[in-house]
């Protein structure tokens, strides 16, 4: 299998297989719930910690500001609806979002909207890029928050979330970014973005999924999703120490690597994108005129659908992710790409190719090849 999807998740990196393996084993013999004061509890709460502070010295944040979750769409409900729920000014009631935004912050604005919210919706430029002069626009004295992606997730076009947070600063205005697919793609701190709060998940960089975390700067108020008295009331529940420790290594690990992997897999992706437009005619990159995480390309190909094109390589053991998803038993195009304004046609013409750390040039090659004889076959049937 050539797996060409590391957006969607990524293979578990045989260091943290290892520390899980290890962490299981440890605890046959050695239980223990942070919250307890004896030994066993002791023991786990200074193992939690220690991740928690390997963490945050890489974010740039102190380890008390990092709340726990169980992934990055739990992170991306908690930031909104929780600070949403806890402003302490109850006058402002404005919430601005993008319209390319992952569907957890989408449906998190849905009921903030069903509650009595304002949301703003904004939508990018053609070129996968939301304007920050847009969502700073509507920056006011009745916002209580402003949510923009770091990295989308189809396109990987980064989005301008340093001028967005520091004019809300400026502003004393909240502001969230989802990180999910930046982190572990390009260097993820808060001394690059100065948010109030941003969401991350595990599986996205090399841990397991079902961990996340959200950090809440110091000062800001949020309601728990989850009630109890675990994360300092932000989140109750037993903390899944295993997974969590998972989590900052996999983090470590993919942030030590950043130096040369970013150059590697750019130089990989615009091989694979300027060989296909070489060699094959109808060849668009969705956002490929704007800076993007080094391992993503989104590619239309006109005349081809991208579902039947999908299904091809799959048989051909490459998987890859479509332009569409498949909702109610009919197939609707990417919210995405139709906020770009792709029409359905050309949205459902385009797929996804997510490349990661274990990506060969020799497999670059074979997924070329792949694609020359299916699109060509497509377009002569």
């Amino acid at each position: 299998m050539i797996y060409f999807d590391w957006n969607a998740t990524t293979p578990l990196h045989p260091e943290v297989a290892e520390h899980l393996a290890r962490a299981f084993r440890d605890g046959v013999d050695r239980p223990g719930n942070a919250s307890s004061v004896h030994q066993g509890g002791r023991h786990a709460r200074s193992r939690l910690d220690t991740a928690r502070g390997r963490l945050a010295s890489i974010l740039g944040c102190e380890p008390k500001e990092i709340v726990i979750t169980g992934g990055g769409s739990e992170a991306d409900a908690l930031a909104l609806k929780g600070a949403f729920a806890a402003r302490p000014d109850r006058a402002r009631t404005k919430v601005v979002i993008s319209t390319i935004e992952h569907p957890a912050i989408l449906q998190a604005a849905k009921q903030l909207e069903a509650a009595g919210a304002t949301v703003i919706r904004v939508p990018p430029d053609p070129d996968g890029v939301v304007p920050a002069e847009a969502m700073i626009a509507h920056v006011g004295p009745d916002t209580a928050l402003v949510s923009l992606m770091w990295a989308n997730n189809e396109t990987g076009a980064l989005q301008p979330v340093a001028d967005v947070a520091r004019a809300c600063r400026r502003a004393g205005v909240l502001f969230h970014t989802d990180a999910v697919q930046a982190a572990g793609k390009v260097r993820v701190t808060l001394h690059e973005v100065d948010a109030d709060l941003l969401s991350i998940s595990a599986h996205k960089f090399g841990g397991p999924a079902g961990i996340g975390a959200l950090v809440v700067r110091r000062g800001v108020a949020i309601d728990p999703l989850v009630p109890g008295h675990q994360e300092l009331g932000r989140r109750g529940g037993t903390q899944n120490l295993p997974y969590f420790e998972a989590l900052a290594l996999a983090f470590e690990l993919a942030h030590r690597a950043l130096d040369t992997e970013i150059p590697r897999l750019t130089a990989l992706r615009d091989r694979f994108e300027q060989t296909l437009a070489r060699e094959l005619d109808g060849i668009t990159v969705n956002a490929g005129a704007v800076p993007r995480v080094p391992n993503t390309s989104n590619l239309r190909f006109a005349g081809v659908d991208g579902e039947a094109l999908l299904i091809g390589l799959d048989l051909a053991g490459i998987c890859v992710s479509a332009g569409a998803a498949c909702a109610s038993g009919s197939l609707t195009p990417s919210h995405v790409l139709s906020a770009m304004g792709l029409t359905p046609a050309q949205a459902h013409e385009s797929l996804r190719f997510s490349i990661g750390r274990t990506t060969t040039d020799a497999e670059i090659d074979t997924v070329i090849a792949a694609l020359k004889e299916q699109v060509t076959r497509a377009r002569a049937a």
